[in-house]
Formats: structure tokens, C-alpha cells, sequence
């Protein structure tokens, strides 16, 4: 995959902190003093890959990121996407691991792997058991320099990344965003999106790849890191075994960039999207510019809830309003950005969004909103430390994008910005005769963007890969045995005097806490007749402070405390421990004493109004409401809907009294995960939210059980699109609590939740070569679970596609799985429990899931007792009693769908 259109990178390659500088620092102490602790043990080795290792205790997990310093900016001149298609021929054959390997090997280790390309470099990255890494140094060894890149491989990926491309290519915000991409670095390599084009690929050949394996993944040309529950020592022991035999290559020196003078320019384009934007798109600083550290805090600046860019949505302007940057290591585009609804003038919101940057230029930011992003940006390099995948994304990110010496490095220089390095960057980079303007109008019934036709077909990326392969010898012995994985986690639950439930989860990787709280209700359930829409607003309300604090206030003090809040049915903190009782004051006030005043009622109705306007009328809503509808009885409450006029016509007072009924304690769950202790956190909620009582009966929250749906069949237009993305369902027959989930769960993994090893995908896919991708899951709730399966494709294949799924189907019914099939699924299933609570982040909303659902609160290790002793015959058994193919709702949203 690429990483572009202004989305965060992958596994929060951000992390929060932006853009941030080189530089000389007063960093080298805490670099030191974390390595003197033995947890940080970094290694160049002689053929030139720099090696970090962290170890992180937080869960017996792994994860490893190798970055290799080649992105779209180094692709041959008329081959744009040749890095893009060279990190999809990295998941092919390598000398001593074909690719159906790498994928079976992935599911048996319950681990997760991708990759992504960016401008500058491309990163493949793990996430598995501790116990395997051997394993995953294994892969990456295999991988650096063993890559079979054969003409046979490529003339069948080649297809597989036609249809990635081709799903991007129809989104206009791409679109636009290529188009003034190209603008802003036209003549250099930033000028080409790296997703790359249909005409580069079908000119690529495997000789290409071969060349530009061979100039750039060098060992002296990557990054390697990795973080998890190891032993540095140990670990460093093992790279140099199975690296430092590799040997180091030339790589081409990197061209300058050469920026040459544009002229300001508009691009506009209809969406099918609900609500429309106006983007003002700019050059950026570079990460590894003297600029960047202050960037990053002007973007800050601009994104605080005080700020006047975030003032023309609280004062209902816009719609949203948000800053942002695309980054490059030597350049950037930055983002300002409104939205606005359907219908409306983007007139009007340009010249809101034109009226905030002149006030910028004119008068400079505020230092209060600068000393606020700083100590934002201190807190999340805190928060970085709670999640051994943040850790390494941080270190990748700083070595190789940004070329410094550490992430405390990069932190450092943002403590360094100064009010005038702000006012300076602003002034050098937002100029007016210096962007690009995009304008996104809602319009669902617009035009496919030219050459955005789908390219699928068996003769394009269809295979004879087989699963269930003789694994390497390698991860042979290291995959052959199934031990129930080590539970790390012992949290503390007690029920307070008022009914709140609270868990406590003692963390030490940080000096931060998070909290996580739910108020258990179901709105389609709990609101009054004609008045749907009503929760959705009351939660819209809660940004506007406190009875006590209003809204500039509220928000004045969290940055004070560099804490997040969210309040509503699903609330949240997170802040650093030295400020934790503060934090929790002002969680308690928002949650319990809302201003909800009136002027911000008014606002927010009309915001949401306008912009149900737009949802209603959207593709991708019609697509949902249209699965609904088939799977669900008609007067069931599932099919209850918000519209522009059942929110117009509610009153601050319906606002009120739903707030009342609804928000009960004795509904609600906390859950604290951090430095803290039991006791502490204890007092800080019974400080807080002890005075909190309810009143009158509990409401009904949870939904009745529905009768099996009948069959149907509904197609949505999507006048955008060049594939068909297609969904079908049935209810099932159980809820969350009948045992019998886990035989479909684990039957499920066979058929299609396990990704490349499962037989959706081989079939669909690697043998036919008729879609993308495609899957099947199941979602198991309280008293309503659901089946289903979705997958993309060309508009002349959704008949041959519905035929295997439904061949597949059957076969799970009429056939037990295989022998190696069940312990795939097995192995998959129990070994991926450490990575599901691998961070603080997981581990505070798997303990809130497990409680407001009424499981246990070591609920994996549960379920792996039923998946260790299942049966083939009782998965078989399963499917035959629960999977009603003929049942199947089924919806096709696309350019012109085939008839059923």
C-alpha cells in the first residue's frame, strides 16, 4: 500500500508529533542514560544496517520494522509506482521462502505483517509473539537480499496492484490531492504520487524491480528496528548471524530537490462523499529541515480547540475544520481544511478558511496555544512509550525520514520552538499566491474520473500459490508446538457504591494513565419517538465545556495538564500521572455537569442537520442502510433513522431530558490503565463521580433477538466508483455468550478471516484472480450476532465471485476442514492473544469491551481453551446449524452493477 491523501501514516508513524527537526541538541543525556539501562542497544554493523533494539516489557510481543531508503522520489523517471510495486513483489518467492510460506507462517505465528511506501522510504513491518522472533529475523534476512522478483511473479501481482490503484484512482480527493501534488513539486520526485499509474505498470517489467532491488535495498541503505519483550544483548547476537553475512552495496546518491516557482491555482471536483471541502494545500519543511520542529507546533496551533481555525466549526461556520501535513523528509504539503455541507456554498467556507490565515500573518499566534503544544508534544512522546509499535514507528521515524539520532532527539528540538519560529514559518509558507486550492463539492451523482476502470481477471493476478506448504526449516520447529500463551494482565475490579464499575490495570512503561469509561444504552432503543438524532447531538455538546468552565475555559485547562478528554456515552482521558487527579476532576465535570448551553444547542443541530443531509444521500450510507434493511424485521429498532427533520425539530429541553434518562452510574464502567495504583484510582473516581446517583428503573439497552432475515438483493449506484464493492449477511442464531461462537470463529479464520491463508482468499483471488481481496467475519453481541462477507470487484465478475463464495460456503457445511486447516486456525487464534492486548491503548478498551459485555475479564484466554479442543466435526457441525446460505442478504454498491 501507499501512504498519501493526507491520511496518518501507518501504525502511527506521527505518533502524534508531527513534523519535527534536525539538529544539534541537549538530547545525548536521555539517549544515554536509556541505554545505560540496557533497554535501548543500538549497532551499525559492518555492512553498513543500523540496527535498534528496545526492549519494551509491556507484553510478551514483537514487533519489528525494517525502513529502506527508497520511496517514489527515487523511481526512475515515466515509472512512478515502481517502489510501490516492488514492496508488493517483497510478499512473493525469496530464495528459501516462497510467499505462500511468509503467509502461512504469519498465521501460525498469530502475527500481523504489511508494508507501506511512502516518498522517501518504504517500511515492512511485524507484529507477532516474542517467541517468534527468530522467526521474523529469518523473514527480513530472507527477504534483504533473496527476493526472486521473477517475470512469472510480477505478470501476476502486476494485476493485484491494477486493482489497488484502481480503487484510489476513483476517489476524487485523490485525485485532486496527485494533481496539486504535482504542482507544488513539479521537476522533482515529489511531483508523482508513489501509488504509481496503470501505463507505468504495464510498462514495468521484471527487469525494473531487479534494478531497483538492486540499487537501493542495500544493507547500508536500511534501518532495522526492533522493539518488544527481548533481550537486546541477545537479539543484536542473532542480526549479526543472519545479517552481517550479507554483503553492502552500492546506492545511488539522492538528487536534490530543486523547487521551481508555481502559480496559484484552484481544482475543483465533485464527490460522492456526504460532505464537501475546501483545502488549501501548501509547501511544507521538510522533516529533516530546520524548519520542521516549528511546523509541527504551528499545525498544533491551528488544531487546538482554542484556536481560530477550530472556532469556525464550534461557531458553526464550517462543518470541521483541521490542519494538517503530508510529510516528505525535503518536503511537505500541508493542509487547511474546512468542510462544508451539501449544498452549501464552498464560496463562503474559502473565505472563512481566508479570513483565519490572514489573521495569522497579521497578528502571529498565541503563545498560550504554542506553550500548549509543546507540552502536547512532550505528553505524546510520553504516550509513545505505551505501545512497543509506537516505540518503534517513533525510532523509524526519526533515523529514517527525519535523519536524527533518536526520537528524544527530535522532541528536544520542539522544545526549542519559539513563538517567533512560529510566526516566521507561517509567514514563509501560508502565502495566498503560494497554494493550491482544492474544492470537494457533494454530489452523488457525479462522473467516474477517467482511466479508473478496473483491471481484474484471472489472466492478471491469478496464481497457483498453495497453502499448507513445508514451512522453511527454520520456523518449522519454532511453529510446531501450541502452548496457551502467558496472560499478562491481573486487573483489579470492584463495583463502587453508586453502581459504577471500576478496573484497574497498574502499567509502569510510562508516566501517563488512561481511562476509558461507557455508559451501556442503546440509542436506537432509548430514544423517544421522533426524536432520532437525539444522542448523536447531546454527544456533539460535550466539547463545549462544563456548568462551571466554559468552553474556552474547559479546554484552557486540559492543555494546562497536556490531557485529552472526551466526554459522552463513550468517554476518555488521557494524561500524564503527575496530573491524574486533576485530569479526573475535569473528566467528572464534563461527563456529569455538561454546559450544554443554548447557543451551542443551536450550532450543533444545524451542523448535524446539514450534514445527515448529505450521509443520507451518499453511496456508502445507502449501501449500510440497504444491508440493514435486508437483515433486520421492519419495525425493528435497528432500522430506526436520524434525519435533517427529526433533528430540526428537537429542543435544548429534549437534549436534557435524554442526558438525564440515559446517563445512568449504574450503567457505567471505568476502566484505568497507567501508573496508578488501585487505591488511587479508586479515590480519584469515588472524588469525582461518587456524587452521582440514579434514579428510577434501569432502561432496556439490549436489543431482542431477531428470526433468521429472508434472502434479498439491492444494488446502490455508485456513479464514482470502478469496482463493485459488494456485502452480504445473515443473522445468527446466538449471542456472544453461547459456546458455539467459538466453533464459528474458528471456522471463519479457514474460510475467510485469516487474509491470504484463508479460502475466500485463495479461491477469489489467487486462483481466479477475480477480486482484490475479500473476506468473511462474524460480529457476536449481547442478543444479535451477524455474519457476512464482502469483497471488491469488476463489475462482470460479482456473479463468478457470489458463485464461490458460495461453493465455499457449502463446503464448510457439507465437509469437515482439514486436519492442517484447524490448526492454522488453532495456531492463529491463541497465539495472537499476547498481540491483542499489546498496548495500554488495547488493553483499557479490551477490559471495558469484556466488561459492559458481561465476560470475563481474561475473556481470550477463555476462549482459547474451547479453540484448543474443538474438533473439526464440531466446526463442521457449527456452520451446518448456524450458516443459512440461501439467506443471504447481499448488497452491490458500484458503477453499474450486473443483474442478479
Amino acid at each position: 500500500m501507499t501512504l498519501n491523501k493526507l491520511k496518518p501514516l501507518a501504525l502511527g508513524l506521527m505518533l502524534g508529533m508531527g513534523l519535527l527537526a534536525i539538529g544539534a541538541t541537549n538530547a545525548q543525556a536521555a539517549i544515554a542514560s536509556a541505554e545505560a539501562s540496557g533497554s535501548v542497544l543500538r549497532a551499525t554493523l559492518d555492512n553498513g544496517l543500523r540496527v535498534v533494539i528496545v526492549h519494551d516489557s509491556l507484553a510478551p510481543m514483537v514487533t519489528t520494522q525494517i525502513t529502506y531508503l527508497a520511496g517514489g522520489y527515487q523511481t526512475p523517471k515515466g515509472f512512478p509506482g515502481t517502489a510501490h510495486a516492488l514492496e508488493h513483489m517483497m510478499f512473493r518467492d525469496s530464495k528459501g521462502m516462497s510467499g505462500a510460506q511468509l503467509n502461512e507462517m504469519t498465521g501460525k505465528m498469530g502475527g500481523d505483517n504489511n508494508a507501506f511506501t511512502t516518498n522517501d522510504a518504504t517500511q515492512y513491518y511485524f507484529v507477532a509473539p516474542a517467541a517468534y522472533l527468530d522467526v521474523l529475523l529469518h523473514i527480513e534476512a530472507s527477504r534483504m537480499r533473496g527476493a526472486e522478483l521473477a517475470p512469472k511473479d510480477w505478470g501476476l501481482e502486476k494485476g493485484a496492484i491494477e486493482q489497488e490503484v484502481s480503487r484510489d484512482i476513483s476517489d476524487p480527493g485523490f485525485l485532486a490531492f496527485e494533481k496539486a501534488e504535482g504542482i507544488l513539486y513539479a521537476g522533482t520526485g515529489y511531483a508523482a504520487d508513489p501509488l504509481g499509474t496503470r501505463p507505468s505498470f504495464d510498462k514495468t517489467t521484471s527487469a525494473t524491480l531487479q534494478k531497483f532491488y538492486n540499487d537501493w535495498y542495500q544493507p547500508n541503505n536500511a534501518i532495522f528496528v526492533i522493539v518488544g519483550d527481548v533481550d537486546p544483548a541477545a537479539t543484536l547476537k542473532q542480526v549479526k548471524q543472519l545479517f552481517g553475512g550479507i554483503a553492502k552495496g552500492d546506492v545511488p546518491a539522492h538528487t536534490p530537490v530543486k523547487l521551481a516557482p508555481f502559480k496559484a491555482q484552484t481544482i475543483s471536483s465533485t464527490t460522492p462523499d456526504a460532505t464537501g471541502a475546501v483545502q488549501f494545500l501548501y509547501r511544507a519543511p521538510g522533516m529533516k529541515s530546520a524548519d520542521a520542529a516549528a511546523a509541527t507546533v504551528l499545525m498544533d496551533v491551528l488544531n487546538n480547540a482554542r484556536s481560530p481555525l477550530s472556532e469556525l466549526a464550534v461557531q458553526g461556520k464550517v462543518l470541521s475544520a483541521d490542519a494538517q501535513v503530508q510529510p516528505f523528509s525535503y518536503g511537505g504539503i500541508g493542509a487547511i481544511e474546512a468542510g462544508f455541507a451539501k449544498g452549501a456554498d464552498p464560496k463562503q467556507a474559502q473565505a472563512d478558511l481566508d479570513g483565519v490565515i490572514r489573521q495569522v500573518l497579521k497578528d502571529g499566534v498565541s503563545a498560550d496555544l504554542v506553550e500548549a503544544a509543546k507540552r502536547s508534544e512532550q505528553a505524546q512522546f510520553e504516550f509513545s512509550k505505551n505501545s512497543a509499535v509506537s516505540q518503534a514507528s517513533a525510532w523509524s521515524q526519526a533515523l529514517a525520514w527525519q535523519g536524527l539520532n533518536s526520537p528524544e532527539e527530535a522532541e528536544q528540538q520542539i522544545q526549542a520552538v519559539t513563538v517567533d519560529d512560529v510566526n516566521r514559518v507561517a509567514r514563509e509558507y501560508l502565502k495566498a499566491d503560494q497554494r493550491v486550492t482544492v474544492v470537494l463539492t457533494p454530489d452523488p451523482n457525479g462522473k467516474r474520473p477517467p482511466n479508473s476502470n478496473g483491471f481484474g481477471g484471472s489472466e492478471s493476478f491469478g496464481g497457483d500459490d498453495k497453502l499448507d506448504v513445508p514451512l522453511p526449516v527454520w520456523a518449522t520447529d519454532a511453529l510446531a508446538k501450541l502452548d496457551m500463551p502467558h496472560w499478562t494482565l491481573d486487573p483489579t475490579s470492584m463495583k463502587l457504591a453508586n453502581g459504577i464499575t471500576l478496573i484497574v490495570q497498574p502499567e509502569s512503561v510510562s508516566k501517563t494513565v488512561t481511562v476509558v469509561g461507557h455508559v451501556d444504552h442503546d440509542d436506537k432503543l432509548q430514544e423517544p419517538s421522533g426524536q432520532d438524532g437525539v444522542g448523536k447531538l447531546l454527544t456533539a455538546l460535550f466539547d463545549y465545556g462544563t456548568t462551571s468552565l466554559d468552553r474556552n475555559a474547559f479546554h484552557k485547562a486540559l492543555d494546562a495538564i497536556a490531557a485529552s478528554e472526551s466526554g459522552g456515552t463513550d468517554f476518555s482521558l488521557a494524561v500524564p500521572s503527575a496530573h491524574f487527579d486533576e485530569g479526573m476532576q475535569l473528566l467528572a465535570d464534563n461527563e456529569l455537569h455538561p454546559a450544554l448551553p443554548q447557543q451551542a444547542f443551536d450550532v450543533q443541530q444545524k451542523t448535524l442537520a446539514r450534514t445527515l443531509a448529505g450521509e443520507l444521500q451518499s453511496p456508502r450510507y445507502k449501501m449500510m442502510r440497504a444491508l440493514f434493511k435486508g437483515l433486520y424485521p421492519a419495525a425493528d429498532p435497528a432500522l430506526r433513522e436520524a434525519t435533517p427533520q427529526t433533528v430540526g425539530k428537537l429542543t435544548l429541553a429534549d437534549v436534557k431530558q435524554y442526558r438525564d434518562s440515559a446517563y445512568r452510574p449504574d450503567l457505567t464502567t471505568i476502566v484505568v490503565v497507567g501508573d496508578v495504583t488501585p487505591d488511587q484510582a479508586k479515590a480519584a473516581v469515588e472524588k469525582y463521580f461518587g456524587g452521582w446517583q440514579a434514579h428510577g428503573a434501569k432502561p432496556d439497552v439490549i436489543p431482542k433477538p431477531v428470526p433468521l432475515n429472508p434472502p434479498s438483493y439491492e444494488v446502490v449506484p455508485n456513479a464514482y466508483a470502478s469496482q463493485d464493492e459488494v456485502l452480504m449477511g445473515q443473522t445468527l442464531g446466538l449471542d456472544l455468550h453461547n459456546p458455539d461462537r467459538y466453533a464459528l470463529e474458528l471456522g471463519n479464520d479457514v474460510l475467510g478471516g485469516n487474509g491470504f491463508a484463508s479460502r475466500l482468499m485463495v479461491d477469489i483471488r489467487v486462483r481466479h484472480g477475480f477480486a482484490y481481496g475479500a473476506g468473511s467475519g462474524m460480529d457476536f453481541e449481547r442478543s444479535r450476532s451477524l455474519f457476512y462477507v464482502q469483497y471488491g470487484s469488476d463489475p462482470g465478475k460479482v456473479a463468478p465471485v457470489d458463485e464461490l463464495v458460495m461453493q465455499n460456503l457449502k463446503a464448510m457445511q457439507d465437509t469437515a476442514v482439514t486436519a492442517p486447516e484447524l490448526t492454522n486456525a488453532r495456531q492463529y487464534q491463541i497465539r495472537s492473544i499476547p498481540v491483542q492486548v499489546s498496548s495500554v491503548d488495547r488493553i483499557a478498551r479490551s477490559l471495558l469491551s469484556w466488561s459492559w459485555h458481561g465476560e470475563p475479564l481474561d475473556q481470550p484466554m477463555v476462549a482459547a481453551k474451547y479453540y484448543l479442543n474443538l474438533t473439526a466435526g464440531e466446526v463442521q457441525a457449527a456452520f451446518k446449524k448456524y450458516l443459512k446460505p440461501q439467506h443471504l442478504a447481499q448488497v452491490v454498491q458500484g458503477p453499474a452493477p450486473a443483474k442478479h
